[in-house]
């Protein structure tokens, strides 16, 4: 059997940290403000991100591009590896059918080779944990297949629930209608959204003020958890430069749950649709809603 490494997107929003203990390869999803293109080699602070996206400039994003996918796939598989890749959902981004065909690509010039790519149906840290998870069963010494087969099983046991400090941003990315977000913004309402079987980002509800909209989050994980307590030790949490707001969810997650939280920032890549202010949640339950 040929070693297998599992891959992913820069959309998953892993710490730096676990992608470098566990030889995660990264595909990145570039942006843009204006003219000027940013990813590896010309990287821009997060915390300049939001700021200039508070500050009125609005980024535009795309998809990874195959060739540059191509490029990595073909470097591991002539290094003797098999590759698990676990793509952001389809529903938010070409990039999965890119990853698709360039590994059809390199197995045709590689007939030895497996490269599996998985649409996560999953964003941000929910597509994060996703690899968290395959990443336990690889070191629990999981074959690729029985991995993939587990991935492709429950994937729509990652839950996410998001909440958003300013309406316009989505109302910029066609999420919500442009009175809603003036009204919402004036009464101070805050809605709640998450990511549906399909893979899609849509609003599922609304309360008045930040606090409350952060505790509703917190009050998913009693809903929907459920059996699914163990099947991993880690919550994870992603903000979009609004880190007080995610130790204030991870307080509250403590006083219920042992599990390991992990924090970490939204790329640039999701927070240019879901604005400064974003706080989301990520677990495994029983269903998505």
């Amino acid at each position: 059997m040929r070693q297998y490494l599992i891959s992913t997107d820069t959309t998953a929003d892993l710490t730096d940290d676990f992608v470098r203990e566990n030889s995660i390869d990264i595909h990145t999803l570039f942006y843009a403000f204006g003219e000027q293109l940013y990813g590896p080699g010309n990287e821009m602070p997060v915390k300049e991100f939001y700021t200039r996206m508070r500050n009125g400039e609005m980024p535009t994003t795309m998809a990874c591009n195959p060739e540059d996918v191509a490029k990595i796939f073909k470097k591991r598989v002539e290094e003797g590896y098999d590759i698990l890749h676990i793509a952001f959902s389809s529903a938010l981004s070409s990039s999965y059918n890119n990853c698709c065909i360039a590994a059809r690509e390199i197995m045709e010039e590689y007939p030895e080779s497996k490269i599996i790519v998985i649409d996560s149906l999953a964003a941000s840290m929910g597509e994060g944990l996703t690899v968290y998870r395959a990443i336990q069963l690889k070191n629990e010494g999981k074959s690729i297949d029985e991995v993939a087969d587990y991935i492709n099983a429950h994937r729509r046991n990652f839950v996410h629930f998001f909440t958003v400090d300013d309406l316009h941003h989505l109302y910029r990315g066609g999420r919500v209608s442009k009175t809603t977000a003036i009204v919402g913004s004036l009464a101070g309402i805050k809605p709640i959204l998450h990511v549906n079987d399909a893979g899609q980002l849509i609003p599922v509800g609304k309360v008045r003020g930040r606090k409350k909209s952060l505790l509703t989050l917190v009050s998913k994980i009693d809903e929907l958890m459920g059996s699914y307590k163990d099947e991993t030790d880690a919550i994870f949490i992603g903000h979009g430069d609004c880190l007080e707001d995610a130790e204030f969810v991870a307080s509250k997650i403590r006083e219920k749950y042992n599990h390991k939280i992990v924090i970490n920032t939204i790329c640039p890549t999701i927070g240019a649709h879901s604005g400064p202010g974003t706080l989301a949640l990520f677990f495994m339950g029983e269903s998505r809603i």
